[in-house]
């Protein structure tokens, strides 16, 4: 994708002055447009509609005269630069991803610290030299093009592999010989949201596509109208098979696998972000056959995890909303007639994963919103669990025929390690474990419960140096999501680490609108139900409070996607409670997020403005609509990213040019705008700490913080 340039010469709007402790302030006087939009018979004003162009010579007027100010505020902060050399220290290790055995090789992936993207290796034995299979930090010079995912041919001789640039979500998919390194001539465009999956005889695969997207619309046009194609290796795009579409059901999406014996196709449609989706199947064996539904009620999730012949195993919250794993044969699709292998938890642990390998199924379950793994064999009788560090989160990788499967384990101050499990001895060695420049062992993770508002209980994850003093004065960061289905997990980040070692807490409750504790927990934080997330957030933040970790002027929140609404939902509903505030890629304009980009497959979470009642909720929190003039905001720092073609960017720019003239007290409210940038995934290593090094400098300048001298162990 090509990188977009900005004019040579603009003009900069005027600006208007804001007084704050430290420095004078001069933000951007953002012009306002007479756009009022009709909502079910209610009136809503949108002065800020301009900004949703972020192509045009005005809006990039506007973010660079935004980022002018930002930067001028950032680069007055002392700790600022010592803190980016912290934070290059701490991302300075070598990590690894899990590998899988394809073919005659393993293949994993390897950054030695600072690389931009990860590079993918082959290597003949675990033991061996690893060889360079592809990397992605040649592709670009700034490392902004970004491997997104891979798929190999059952003999591992070729690999698919997609390419996004700048954080996009569109792909470009490629086809690697793995022997020699060398790229063949199959070059495929506008996929997006989708796997490959092959042929067993390695003559192509089947992937997923939308048609190209109109002049200036790739970033910001919806995508609907996904289509199953099949390509044959060494064929142009122009004559890939059209496999599956519904011109009928826009909103489908797809995701097209092949069973591990070759036998069959299957197709699982989902809508939106919805947790249900059907199963359709094609039997490949048939000369002609055609896809035809399997499970079609769209009543519940259907996860496949494998088959033998005709008998189909399947992960299904069906009359079980924390999950369990069922036997379904193929000419006896009824529910009454499926068979349950692995039943669902009698307590609230949920059936996170499944996989077979060596004719084992290896669970991950979560269990009060850590994981653990457990081995069930093929009937479903449990054989045992694997014992893991500590209080964690885990992921596993493994295939039917091998006989080992790998394992990663991390957690707040334990940096991923990867481990293999030998199936036949049922023993775990390690592959590798990171050194990091951080003295975990003087920091603690601990788990607490408090009450939200409606007196449900949410657990809440606390991070902090060992024998903290509890009087209120931590500087605290909460970090939240509360969506999707979505479970925030222990998880290891380096950037964290800097925050915990100037004397921060760091908290992470599991709110409503994720799956912490499966189905019911989600469908309580979504639609009508979307104020719970909020209430159980200000409840965390009240919980720190009382029980003295911190105090209003120490304590910011943070979150990103559908975390930056959350936050953005959260400083509206409570201003006075919070210190700071970090909100990035936020959903910000509820009314409107649906037409743009993917935006429209969240109407399941959220609900749409197209209805009277999808309006009346939506208009209660929709962060750009709550902004009240005159209110003391606390100190606000917004980011996004200019390619961002998930959450688009206009959302964070209407709402930071919102919340600028609304302002009454003296803390600042400032927008970073990073440039060839997207959402978060792929972004390179540089991007990732350059903004958290701003992020936490923001908060130290706000907060008042006096962090001791950051240095290595």
């Amino acid at each position: 994708m090509t990188k977009r340039l900005l004019a040579a010469v603009l003009v900069l709007p005027s600006v208007v002055a804001c007084q704050t402790p430290a420095m004078r302030l001069e933000y951007p006087e953002t012009k306002t447009v007479n756009q009022v939009d009709d909502y079910s018979g209610t009136a809503v004003r949108d002065p800020y509609r301009w900004l949703e162009d972020t192509d045009s010579p005005e809006t990039r007027a506007w973010v660079e005269a935004q980022n002018k100010v930002t930067s001028a505020f950032l680069e007055q902060i002392p700790e600022r630069e010592r803190i980016r050399k912290r934070l290059t220290e701490l991302w300075n290790y070598e990590r690894y991803g899990l590998p899988s055995r394809e073919g005659k090789y393993y293949i994993y992936s390897r950054n030695d610290g600072l690389q931009n993207q990860s590079v993918i290796y082959k290597t003949a034995s675990l033991e061996g030299t690893p060889q360079v299979l592809l990397d992605p930090n040649v592709l670009s010079p700034d490392g902004t093009v970004a491997l997104s995912s891979m798929a190999f041919s059952e003999d591992g001789k070729r690999v698919a592999y997609s390419l996004a640039a700048s954080g996009s979500d569109w792909v470009e998919w490629k086809v690697r010989d793995v022997e020699s390194g060398q790229d063949l001539a199959d070059h495929l465009k506008w996929s997006k949201f989708g796997e490959a999956s092959w042929l067993k005889d390695g003559s192509g695969f089947f992937y997923n596509r939308y048609d190209a997207p109109k002049d200036g619309d790739a970033l910001t046009g919806i995508n609907k109208n996904q289509r199953v194609y099949f390509h044959a290796v060494g064929t142009p795009q122009e004559k890939d098979t059209l496999v599956y579409e519904r011109p009928d059901k826009p909103d489908w999406l797809f995701d097209a696998q092949v069973t591990d014996d070759g036998r069959f196709l299957l197709v699982a449609q989902a809508e939106g972000t919805e947790t249900k989706n059907r199963i359709f199947i094609k039997d490949l064996t048939r000369a002609g056959a055609r896809i035809e539904p399997f499970l079609d009620a769209f009543d519940a999730e259907y996860v496949f995890i494998g088959n033998d012949g005709n008998r189909f195993y399947f992960r299904t919250d069906r009359d079980a909303p924390r999950r369990r794993l069922v036997a379904i044969e193929r000419d006896k699709p009824h529910p009454d007639q499926w068979r349950t292998l692995i039943p669902e938890a009698s307590n609230r642990d949920v059936l996170g994963s499944a996989n077979i390998v060596s004719n084992v199924f290896v669970t991950v379950w979560r269990v009060d919103a850590h994981e653990k793994i457990r081995l069930h064999n093929l009937d479903g009788s449990f054989a045992r669990e694997i014992e893991l560090p500590t209080m964690g989160a885990v992921s596993v990788r493994g295939k039917r025929k091998d006989r080992e499967a790998f394992y990663s384990f991390t957690s707040f101050t334990y940096p991923t390690s990867i481990h293999r499990y030998d199936l036949s001895a049922q023993a775990s060695t390690l592959f590798r474990a990171p050194k990091v420049a951080f003295r975990a062992e003087d920091y603690e993770t601990t788990q607490a419960f408090y009450a939200s508002k409606d007196g449900t209980k949410i657990p809440i994850f606390i991070t902090h140096r060992k024998g903290i003093t509890r009087d209120g004065q931590n500087p605290t960061y909460l970090y939240g999501y509360g969506g999707f289905n979505i479970s925030m997990t222990p998880g290891f980040s380096a950037g964290s680490l800097a925050w915990l070692e100037m004397g921060g807490i760091y908290a992470v409750p599991n709110i409503r609108g994720g799956g912490e504790y499966g189905r019911e927990w989600h469908d309580a934080g979504r639609l009508k139900n979307k104020q719970n997330v909020f209430d159980d957030f200000i409840a965390a933040a009240e919980y720190l409070i009382r029980e003295k970790y911190t105090s209003t002027p120490k304590l910011a929140i943070g979150g990103g996607s559908n975390g930056g609404l959350l936050v953005g939902a959260c400083l509206n509903q409570r201003p006075e409670l919070f210190g700071a505030a970090l909100p990035a890629v936020g959903v910000m304009d509820m009314l409107r997020f649906h037409k743009f980009t993917i935006g429209w497959a969240w109407t399941s979470d959220y609900g749409s403005s197209e209805s009277k009642e999808g309006f009346d909720v939506l208009i209660t929190y929709s962060p750009l609509h709550n902004i009240k003039p005159g209110v003391a905001y606390p100190p606000t720092l917004i980011t996004t990213a200019d390619h961002d073609d998930r959450v688009v960017p206009g959302h964070s720019f209407k709402y930071a040019a919102a919340l600028q003239p609304a302002q009454a007290g003296q803390a600042p409210v400032l927008i970073r705008i990073e440039t060839e940038a997207g959402h978060g995934a792929g972004r390179p290593t540089t991007k990732i700490i350059e903004e958290r090094a701003d992020q936490w400098a923001f908060l130290v300048k706000t907060l008042s913080m006096d962090p001791p001298p950051l240095a290595g162990p």
